[in-house]
């Protein structure tokens, strides 16, 4: 008999793993009951010596930008308390110095109808990350789909946009596109349909561009955005509310629906905070540059874990 955890690989071979029930997530825009996020205790950021993993940092440090550790943690309290007044319950990894940057939690991993998928990250110096999300998903038992082995990937890049209907982007730096069609193929296997995004390693992933709102309406970066992939949610019947390049480039488009039409933004995207107020959203905004500036939005910081259903 194997000691296997078998936990650690609930996929089946072919389709049809077993959906979960305790932790229930089939889509990016039910209402937000659980979230999984990085612990700002930790956070830093990279140096120049490792901004080469990241064109957003190498940004910030060309305007002159610098970590303010105090102005970090005000504002990730923020953010933590516009969940709680959400209704939102948050889980944390815990204080470790030695991934600075898991509070990007979204990278090391994703979650799916069954179980999360553990990543496998770029930066060489931040692949210990997968650890931390490991335990936290069998401690509180969650099953983990499966493991990304055929080269990198991160949590980023696997947007779902519908209830079986996932956009999966990929850079070939941050996400290889070997890796995205290994993802893909799991999926495809399950029933689902796949959308392909090839982007230019300058944009990172695909959520800083595309981010659901609701069920129906997402927030888009036209200018980035290719006009196939626009299309495509345009045929599911997507109404897309036009985020700003210069606003996505500060990760103003990389937002989280919260259901509800609740969403937590920024308050650097000020164009498509007004847009989305004016959809008839309620729109949390806390100040986040201390993480926008080092390469990561309040999306990327968070793993939502469970979500009522649309």
């Amino acid at each position: 008999m194997s000691d296997l955890n078998p936990s650690l690989r609930v996929r089946v071979n072919g389709g049809g793993t077993q959906e979960m029930t305790r932790w229930y997530l089939k889509s990016e825009t039910g209402p937000l009951r659980d979230v999984l996020l990085g612990s700002a205790e930790s956070f830093d950021w990279l140096g120049p010596e490792n901004a080469e993993y990241s064109s957003l940092v190498r940004d910030s440090l060309r305007k002159g930008y610098r970590f303010d550790r105090e102005l970090a943690l005000k504002q990730h309290i923020e953010m933590v308390e516009a969940y709680q007044d959400a209704g939102v319950s948050c889980h944390f990894l815990p204080v470790d110095t030695a991934t600075c940057m898991q509070v990007y939690a979204r990278d090391s991993s994703f979650m799916t109808p069954y179980g999360a998928v553990i990543c496998q990250l770029a930066n060489p110096r931040r692949r210990g990350e997968y650890a931390a999300a490991l335990r936290f998903y069998l401690e509180n038992d969650i099953p983990v789909y499966d493991m990304v082995s055929a080269g990198n990937f991160e949590g980023g890049d696997f947007n779902i946009i519908k209830p079986g209907i996932a956009l999966i982007g990929y850079t070939d730096h941050r996400s290889e596109g070997v890796a995205a069609k290994q993802v893909a193929d799991w999926f495809t296997a399950e029933g689902w349909e796949i959308k392909f995004a090839p982007i230019d390693s300058f944009y990172v992933h695909i959520d800083l561009m595309v981010c659901m709102l609701s069920e129906q309406c997402a927030a888009v970066c036209l200018e980035t955005t290719e006009d196939d992939v626009v299309d495509w949610l345009k045929s599911k019947n997507i109404e897309i509310i036009p985020a700003t390049f210069e606003e996505t480039m500060a990760l103003g488009c990389n937002v989280v629906a919260l259901g509800n039409d609740k969403v937590l933004s920024t308050l650097g995207a000020k164009d498509l905070n007004a847009k989305m107020r004016a959809a008839g959203f309620t729109v949390y905004d806390p100040d986040m540059t201390q993480f926008t500036r080092a390469g990561g939005g309040v999306h990327c910081m968070c793993q939502p874990l469970r979500r009522d259903p649309v």
